[in-house]
């Protein structure tokens, strides 16, 4: 399962299963009730969550005031040039907190989750990024082998299609953990970065 966490409940989240097969069913849902009942109704081997999951080292809380705002996790994706939202940066703040009590909450019902990035995904099998544009990042993910995507898909779905990828892919054993593991890891996939040019 793939989850395009949002920051609030108010907006949308991304639901994605995916089987072996990489064929898919999405959801758009708001809260982390609808979010654990699809969890109870699929019961995924492993759940990828696209949301910061744990703080950097030395940092106590999210809202802090402190001068350490990278985990070892990103400053790998910074060092192999990938593009992303430094935790502590506004609305990351509330992503994180939502993010890191969510991944308790299913670890506890025994569930393994990995944190993914999606845009990490995306850049390393050589996607366009949702921003770039939804119907290029769809025909993107079906070269990839994924199946049954509807005619006209969200952002919040695609993106949610590539965690769930990304997890198929962690199954197989396609994919590396970066990171400190006492800080929390990423999982990426193995792959040497391709263009996005088409």
């Amino acid at each position: 399962m793939g989850i395009d966490l949002a920051g609030s409940e108010r907006r949308n989240t991304g639901i994605c299963v995916m089987d072996e097969r990489r064929n898919v069913k999405t959801w758009i849902v708001h809260t982390d009730k609808e979010i654990v009942e699809l969890v109870k109704e699929y019961m995924p081997e492993v759940i990828a969550i696209d949301a910061p999951l744990s703080l950097p080292k030395g940092r106590k809380r999210i809202d802090e005031k402190c001068d350490i705002h990278f985990r070892l996790c990103d400053l790998e994706l910074r060092k192999r040039g990938i593009k992303f939202f430094p935790i502590t940066l506004g609305p990351m703040r509330m992503l994180t907190r939502r993010g890191i009590v969510l991944k308790k909450k299913l670890q506890q019902m025994g569930f393994e989750v990995i944190e993914v990035y999606p845009g990490a995904t995306q850049d390393l099998f050589g996607l366009p990024r949702k921003q770039q544009g939804l119907e290029r990042l769809k025909k993107g993910l079906e070269r990839l082998g994924v199946k049954g995507l509807k005619d006209v898909m969200s952002g919040d779905e695609l993106d949610a299609i590539t965690a769930a990828l990304t997890a198929i892919l962690y199954l197989e054993g396609k994919c590396e953990e970066i990171g400190d593991p006492s800080e929390g890891l990423m999982v990426i996939p193995k792959v040497k970065r391709k263009s996005s040019r088409e």
